[in-house]
C-alpha cells in the first residue's frame, strides 16, 4: 500500500505538454515537484530537530527525519478529516 503523500505541494499546469502526444504523464510528474507530505515534513524540521536533541545517545539526523515525517503524516491525517 502506498503512503498518502497529499498530492503535489505546488501543482503546475503545463499546457505545452498537451501538444506532445505520449509525454503528458511525464510532463505532469515533472511539474508536480515535491509532495505535500514532503512540504509538511520540511516545515516540521525545526520542531523535530529540537525534539531529537532531547535524546543525546541517538542519531539526531535519523530521529529528526523520522519525526518530521511522523508530523507530516499526522498533518495529512488531520487534513483528511
Amino acid at each position: 500500500m502506498s503512503k498518502n503523500t497529499g498530492g503535489p505541494a505546488f501543482p503546475v499546469h503545463d499546457p505545452f505538454a498537451a501538444h506532445q502526444p505520449g509525454t503528458v504523464d511525464l510532463a505532469q510528474r515533472l511539474a508536480e515537484g515535491m509532495t505535500l507530505r514532503d512540504y509538511f515534513a520540511a516545515k516540521s524540521l525545526p520542531a523535530a530537530y529540537n525534539w531529537a536533541l532531547e535524546y543525546p545517545e541517538e542519531d539526531h539526523w535519523t530521529l529528526t527525519a523520522s519525526e518530521a515525517y511522523n508530523m507530516a503524516d499526522a498533518m495529512l491525517a488531520e487534513r483528511a478529516k
